[in-house]
């Protein structure tokens, strides 16, 4: 009994065991069967959807050819509302010719003309023709700005074709300019002279030599933190945005104010000037944008489109077309005279802080919160490559004056440096914070870049 007992037991763990791998044998045919199955129904979905493929694709060539269409109809449209502008102020002044023509044809002969004395009705229409002429002066001073369009050729496209000059990565921190109390939070060089504009937290503006960085001019007037800042065209004028809501244009001569709009309901982002210098561009915390003229003084159009907050706005080089980049996660290309968007690009994941041309205007570069650098065809209007340097959040992205270097201020402190021709990226290490904003010099010699603790770094 004692023998008897063990093989018994070794019996029945024997066929328990069998049965436990029979059971697990059926259990893994059922789920090959089932991995099978799914594996043939992802197949039909893909034949499913392959055969749609032709269908979008043809749809999304229409798309394209219909939005060219719409763009060229639209510059027709404005061409032609333009001529019929034209042809009514000619009537117009042709039958208030007429008006004032006709009670002036007396029949004298003429040397009565010249001595004749002047009676109480030709007294009467002298002096209403010439109130008339004084409003007339009055209302085209303070008429609204045309935009232009006969632009004249992007300078920066000849620049480029005589630059010859090797793209420079070798950067070496230079010097450290400690401006302001609070975080730098933008800065923009001259366009001609060896001066950069520095803008803080602070609700100050600095204009500062180059290359010791001593303060040239203060400029005090918004009453909260400045969010960005451009230059005039000629160089002679500067354009603030604030978190006052307001945008503010400054004499560089004497540090005055000269004029202030008024009109978004939240935080101003960002500001740029159109290239024939009559108008400003703004963007908005309120879901807007908006374009000022500076001669008459007002609000030429609202930009509507945009579902969250507008984070950047810049006007394409010589030309009345704009890019916007929102916390919607889109790129917006619109047409400042009528105010339209003309085309939307998708493909962030994130909110887009910042957006940029090359000079040329050929390519754009974007950047947003997870520190994804995209760059687009502008031609196209189709992305080219995307570029981690995450998780830091890309702050401000700009390109050098040859287009071959793409600088990013990062959240990390580091500035990334990517060469476009080979796709490497250099990295420069200097900040001991948050890097907000960096740019080139004219020349490409010299990178700036803002921090966060007040101070700006000079990189040759």
């Amino acid at each position: 009994m004692l023998q008897v007992c063990p093989k018994l037991k070794a019996r029945e763990d024997l066929l328990k065991t069998q049965k436990e791998r029979d059971f697990h044998r059926m259990h893994h045919k059922r789920t090959v069967q089932e991995k099978d199955k799914l594996i043939n129904d992802l197949k039909g979905l893909k034949l499913h959807y392959a055969s749609y493929e032709p269908t979008i694709r043809v749809l999304y060539e229409k798309h394209h050819a219909l939005l060219k269409q719409k763009m060229l109809t639209s510059l027709e449209r404005d061409r032609a509302v333009g001529q019929i502008s034209g042809l009514q102020e000619t009537l117009k002044h042709m039958e208030i010719g007429h008006t004032f023509h006709a009670p002036e044809i007396r029949v004298v002969p003429n040397c009565e003309k010249e001595n004749a004395p002047e009676g109480p009705t030709q007294k009467g229409l002298r002096e209403a023709r010439e109130q008339s002429k004084r409003k007339t002066k009055m209302k085209v001073s303070t008429k609204d700005s045309e935009f232009p369009t006969d632009m004249q050729p992007n300078p920066n496209l000849c620049l480029c074709k005589e630059n010859i000059c090797p793209a420079k990565f070798d950067y070496k921190l230079n010097n450290i300019f400690r401006l302001h109390e609070l975080p730098v939070s933008c800065i923009a060089t001259h366009p001609h002279k060896d001066i950069l504009i520095s803008c803080g937290e602070d609700r100050v503006w600095k204009v500062v030599g180059l290359p010791k960085g001593n303060v040239l001019l203060t400029g005090l007037g918004h009453t909260d933190w400045l969010s960005d800042c451009c230059f005039h065209p000629s160089g002679n004028k500067l354009a603030t945005s604030s978190g006052d809501t307001t945008v503010k244009l400054w004499d560089l001569s004497k540090g005055n104010c000269i004029l202030t709009f008024e009109g978004h309901t939240h935080a101003v982002w960002s500001c740029t000037w159109h290239s024939c210098g009559d108008f400003v561009a703004s963007s908005s915390l309120d879901t807007t944008s908006k374009i000022w003229d500076v001669n008459s003084e007002r609000c030429r159009c609202t930009l509507y489109g945009h579902t969250d907050s507008v984070n950047s706005i810049e006007f394409f080089p010589c030309s009345n077309i704009l890019l916007t980049s929102s916390a919607d996660k889109s790129l917006s290309a619109w047409d400042a005279r009528t105010g339209k968007c003309e085309q939307s690009l998708y493909g962030h994941m994130h909110s887009i802080n910042d957006a940029t041309f090359t000079p040329r205007g050929h390519m754009i570069a974007s950047c947003d919160a997870c520190g994804v650098t995209k760059l687009w065809d502008f031609r196209k209007l189709l992305p080219i490559v995307s570029i981690d340097v995450g998780p830091s959040p890309g702050n401000e992205v700009n390109f050098d004056s040859s287009g071959q270097v793409l600088a990013q201020a990062s959240g990390n402190g580091v500035i990334h440096l990517l060469d476009l021709k080979s796709g490497q990226i250099h990295k420069l290490m200097g900040h001991e914070s948050e890097a907000h904003t960096v740019v080139f010099s004219h020349d490409g010699e010299t990178l700036f870049s803002g921090d966060s603790d007040g101070t700006i770094r000079t990189w040759s």
